[in-house]
């Protein structure tokens, strides 16, 4: 929706007098702090509403929207008290209300529903953004990755990543979608009517991502719901009665362990391979129905609501991660555990695979190009700091992963030390027996080096420690709600990408958003029934490898492309001034134009190599053997990774030569209302001089243009100050 106080400045600078544009002003400041206040706080009321006092909001009392005109503006709402001033007060009000009167039309365009909603608070938007960019993989994939690529020596290439990749992506996310005010597709969209095919990307695989991640949250239910029996199913092999009737322990659970047994077989129910799903699983049907109705239940009302949610999602895993750490570190092996995850072999920084997993899991940690947090930025106040968030927030995704892995590795270091007593226990009592042939071989080292990442550590080697554990219900209680918790609100961030998208696009007008999260998730439900079956598992693997793998590094390099070589980096540069105060550093500009961009184009090149070079495979679960083995994909997964791949990506150029051919994939519409004039009063913004490196770096010219940049599309409209 346009600016409506913004036209009506233009219109009226030419058919009412100069005096008129003194209330004018006042009325645009404080349309300005109405739109940034939540509905139950003032949005979708009339405009005569905003004259009454209320409560101060996130965002509707920031000093970035005070101005001396507030205070000029305050007079109108108070009661005169003599008759000159009551005049003057009328006459401006009649001032105001011919200019609208004037204007009918336009000011008719504002509907309530087109109102954007925003935080209550600054604390509940990092929150949430901490909420959803802390997942699963910080638990589960940081540590296992750190001890098998060189312990201590991983953190170098990790945090050289980290400032060259994650930090400038995050940093360019936040502040798009904080300067533009819309979801990925707005924005890219408003950045160039051809790079709308980005917006579309990110909500495609978001929506991918969502199918097979809600899984986790399903398989977290199952497992919260027996952490309340004693004991825990789990923790012993389960009895068969044979046609003698006598009963038994199941051969299958002996030769491989409870712990894997009641997951592979119990909850996965899995099959020899992904061609034979075999039976359907209904106690999975039911979980996954349960974890998208409370998916819908947290998203319906927005973000307002479900923000509030992620004060319990996003603070109660620290929690359990505490009272793990100190559980952890009191246990017999926990110093043995950490020391093997923190130990430096610096001969692994040799190693190009090393790179290329510090990379990845630092992009895929952050959740980068999701659309996720250009969402949650466009509900912002404009002049909130997204320098300084984006740092505080990627920092502390990467605390926690460390903090994690010293949690995990507590424990597995007593899990280990406890396998090694066992068997030095049993190669002494053989000793003792002077037998001295097939001697079993403890080495404590190959017991720590032998933990799995992802589901494997979750749910099979952390739970066979916590079955150690005095009291083994209350932790098991205590770590699947916290992996709950972990995965819901990532999944609220990667669907409140889908659902900004669509309400942006306007695909269904006519329809509340809350029905548009309705039918986002009846689908998504629907369609995650493929995991409900013996090959559900295999599904969920091949989709995670693919689908939610090399789509998000083709679009966060489009991303940084569009950013440096169309939007220009000078201008978002002085974007990001204006809304902060402050102007990036020549390192971020730096990083946007050059050095990220040739990060990811690394990364997705060693990654196809390494693809075609060691192949792709699946771990199957062999019933008669008790164990896994390493099956290659058949060609129909072949072609369904392909398919879920390109199904992103493909978007980029499709929308683009649709566009060259006149065709509209995505609507023009626009560009969403935006202070910048009050922003460049507040900050004191002055032209910036480019510097003599900042010319020959960046290509700026004197006359304000930047070289090495494709001709800009949609700009905004000129301000009447910089016209006049």
């Amino acid at each position: 929706m346009a600016n409506t106080a913004q036209l009506l400045r233009r219109q009226s600078s030419r058919d009412i007098v100069l005096k008129s544009q003194k209330s004018i002003d006042q009325l645009e400041l404080r349309e300005l702090r109405g739109r940034l206040v939540s509905k139950e706080h003032g949005v979708g009321h009339h405009h005569h509403t905003s004259l009454h006092h209320h409560q101060p909001m996130y965002g509707a009392t920031n000093q970035g929207f005070m101005s001396d005109a507030f205070d000029e503006s305050s007079e109108l709402e108070q009661e005169p008290a003599f008759g000159s001033e009551a005049s003057t007060s009328k006459a401006k009000a009649e001032l105001v209300a011919g200019a609208l009167e004037q204007q009918q039309d336009i000011v008719e365009g504002e509907k309530e529903g087109e109102e954007r909603e925003s935080w209550d608070s600054k604390i509940m938007f990092l929150l949430a953004t901490i909420g959803y960019a802390v997942g699963l993989g910080n638990v589960w994939r940081f540590p296992y990755l750190a001890q098998k690529n060189g312990g201590g020596a991983f953190l170098v290439p990790y945090f050289i990543m980290l400032c060259i990749q994650g930090i400038p992506i995050f940093y360019l996310e936040l502040a798009i979608g904080q300067r533009l005010r819309k979801g990925a597709i707005g924005v890219w969209s408003q950045v160039s009517p051809y790079l709308g095919g980005i917006g579309i990307s990110s909500a495609v695989v978001s929506y991918i991502v969502a199918l097979y991640y809600n899984t986790i949250i399903a398989w977290c239910l199952i497992y919260l719901l027996h952490s309340f029996e004693s004991p825990l199913p789990w923790a012993d092999c389960p009895t068969r009665l044979y046609a003698n009737y006598t009963y038994d322990h199941e051969p299958e659970c002996v030769a491989s362990s409870p712990t894997q047994f009641y997951w592979y077989r119990t909850t996965l129910q899995c099959s020899e391979s992904v061609d034979m799903p075999e039976n359907f699983n209904y106690h999975m049907a039911i979980a996954l129905m349960v974890s998208w109705f409370l998916v819908y239940i947290c998203m319906v009302q927005g973000i307002t609501s479900s923000g509030k949610i992620v004060y319990m999602t996003a603070i109660f895993p620290y929690v359990v991660l505490i009272i793990f750490f100190f559980r952890g570190i009191t246990l017999k092996g926990a110093s043995d555990g950490v020391a093997h995850l923190f130990t430096p072999r610096w001969e692994t920084l040799l190693d190009p695979v090393v790179w290329l997993e510090a990379g990845t899991q630092i992009f895929f940690s952050l959740g980068l190009a999701f659309g996720g947090l250009i969402a949650f930025s466009s509900y912002n106040p404009a002049n909130n700091n997204c320098y300084r968030d984006a740092l505080l927030v990627s920092l502390t995704n990467c605390g926690t992963s460390m903090f994690a892995g010293v949690v995990v590795f507590s424990v597995i270091g007593f899990k280990a030390t406890a396998t090694f007593d066992r068997c030095t226990e049993e190669r002494n009592g053989l000793m003792a027996m002077n037998r001295t042939q097939n001697l079993p071989v403890c080495d404590l080292q190959r017991e720590l080096a032998n933990s799995a990442s992802g589901t494997g550590l979750a749910f099979i080697i952390f739970t066979e420690a916590i079955n150690q554990f005095p009291g083994a219900q209350l932790w098991a209680v205590l770590f699947f709600l916290m992996l709950f918790t972990l995965g819901i609100d990532s999944q609220f961030g990667t669907l409140e990408g889908v659902v900004t998208s669509l309400v942006d696009m306007k695909l269904f007008p006519n329809l509340p958003k809350e029905y548009i999260v309705g039918g986002l998730c009846a689908t998504c439900c629907l369609i995650s029934m493929c995991f409900a079956n013996g090959a559900g598992s295999y599904i969920f693997q091949l989709m995670d490898s693919f689908a939610g793998n090399f789509p998000l590094l083709v679009i966060a390099l489009f991303e940084c492309l569009s950013i440096s070589y169309i939007y220009g980096v000078r201008r978002f540069s002085d974007d990001i001034e204006m809304m902060t105060g402050s102007r990036p550093s020549f390192y971020w500009m730096f990083c946007w134009k050059y050095l990220s961009p040739c990060a990811m184009v690394t990364i997705l090149l060693a990654s196809f190599y390494q693809l075609l070079t060691e192949g792709s495979s699946y771990p199957a679960w062999i019933a008669a053997k008790g164990s896994t083995d390493s099956m290659e994909w058949p060609h129909w997964c072949i072609v369904a990774a392909f398919f879920l791949i390109l199904s992103s990506i493909l978007w980029i150029p499709i929308v683009a030569v649709l566009r060259l051919c006149g065709i509209k994939v995505v609507e023009d519409s626009d560009p969403a209302w935006f202070p910048e004039a009050e922003l460049r009063e507040v900050h004191g913004i002055v032209p910036h001089e480019p510097t003599e490196l900042e010319r020959s770096i960046f290509c700026f010219n004197m006359d304000g243009t930047e070289g090495m940049c494709c001709p800009k599309y949609g700009l905004p409209e000129k301000s009447l100050e910089e016209e006049e």
